[in-house]
């Protein structure tokens, strides 16, 4: 079995829901560095979080599961993922 290294992907994330901030965020930021995600957080509010991250894109995915599922105080409705710096903006 061969192992392949991709590039990391940045991509940004905008996550919609029932969001408590305050609990929500910490919790992004210790399931990204968990996961070996760079992650920094644009805009915060009760209803949506703004995020870049960057890393293999399977970890992204992770990461976008997590959110899903996120914890117990926040009901996430939809994420949003978009590439960052690319041509299709």
């Amino acid at each position: 079995m061969t192992e392949e290294h991709q590039s990391p992907s940045q991509e940004r994330m905008t996550i919609l829901g029932d969001l408590d901030a305050a609990s929500f965020v910490p919790w992004i930021e210790r399931h990204a560095a968990k996961l070996g995600l760079s992650q920094a957080i644009s805009h915060t509010s009760a209803d949506r979080i703004e995020l870049e991250v960057a890393g293999p894109t399977e970890l992204i995915d992770m990461m976008e599961m997590g959110c899903s599922l996120g914890p117990i105080d926040v009901w996430v409705e939809t994420i949003l993922r978009t590439p960052v710096g690319s041509d299709a903006d």
